[in-house]
């Protein structure tokens, strides 16, 4: 398959180097700063690895044709440019998978695109770009998950499973992809709230007196929404929020804090903002949520001053 990645940060630029290495046909859509950046190849490290991946790229005025595939991987704030830049790849054979946190953004493709030419997707792996344009993998294992948004199996889904089966991370092929999403939207929301409220790690949170409990109750907070949404967080879910977020020692931080950190663009008002709209349509008070995105705000009007 012809696969177009658009986005050559963090979760794009690993994934897609994973997928390169395993031969796959694949083509980054990139701006001219990241074209020039990638000119050499792309350097990807993380736990037990460090190498250049030579990656094939392009700028919006260079596309020249229509692919199988999209994986959309960008940051939820540049979704409208995205689309604009990658409208001439997008055909009436081609499938689209956005690989974006939160949910709000599916409605935007399906109107663009038809409900039958866009998928739902999900990936986990915790990653940065470095200030010189690397890619760093902070801990270990990545997963990508994705399926028809109806849940129906399709020969689509197998033929893309296949094509995007790498060595590097761990693929699957979801029966009820809506509830993956909902979970995963859920767990970032959380790791959002408890790093951005507590501007520390996991680590120093859990070291703090209180820290575990306040924990425990943004998890439960999250958690509540999506059960009234519908998608009830899973055991294994649940758990694996647990192991993220009160691991003592943890260096983690959520994107979302980094991001604010690095006086960035964030998407706190695509993952908390959206997050707390919708708990309020399904009755859920999020009092912490609520907090968290109203110091976001007030941190962006600081920064716009």
């Amino acid at each position: 398959m012809k696969t177009l990645i658009v986005g050559a940060g963090a979760t794009g630029g690993y994934f897609g180097t994973r997928l390169a290495q395993a031969g796959r046909d694949v083509t980054f859509l990139v701006h001219q700063h990241r074209f020039d950046q990638l000119r050499n190849g792309l350097h990807v490290y993380g736990p037990g690895y460090d190498e250049t991946v030579p990656v094939r790229t392009v700028t919006a005025g260079q596309l020249d044709g229509t692919y199988d595939l999209v994986l959309l991987m960008v940051k939820a704030w540049s979704l409208e440019s995205a689309l604009r830049d990658m409208a001439p790849a997008v055909g009436p054979g081609t499938t689209v998978l956005p690989l974006l946190n939160g949910l709000a953004h599916l409605e935007t493709l399906n109107e663009r695109y038809g409900r039958d030419a866009v998928l739902g997707g999900i990936v986990r792996v915790v990653c940065t770009v470095t200030p010189d344009g690397s890619v760093f993998q902070m801990k270990p294992h990545a997963s990508m998950t994705f399926g028809e948004q109806d849940g129906k199996p399709t020969e689509r889904l197998a033929r893309i499973g296949r094509e995007l089966a790498a060595p590097g991370f761990r693929m699957s092929i979801a029966e009820d992809i809506l509830a993956s999403m909902w979970h995963k939207w859920s767990f970032i929301a959380a790791g959002g709230i408890i790093t951005c409220l507590m501007r520390g790690t996991i680590g120093d949170i859990m070291a703090a007196p209180g820290g575990k409990e306040f924990v425990m109750d943004v998890i439960a907070e999250t958690e509540r929404v999506a059960e009234a949404a519908g998608y009830t967080v899973t055991p294994a879910a649940h758990a694996a929020s647990l192991e993220m977020f009160t691991e003592e020692g943890s260096v983690f931080t959520s994107s979302l804090y980094r991001d604010v950190l690095a006086g960035s663009s964030h998407e706190g008002e695509h993952l908390l903002g959206q997050f707390a709209a919708v708990a309020d349509r399904v009755g859920v008070k999020v009092p912490l949520a609520r907090l968290a995105l109203t110091q976001l705000r007030v941190h962006d009007q600081a920064r716009r001053r």
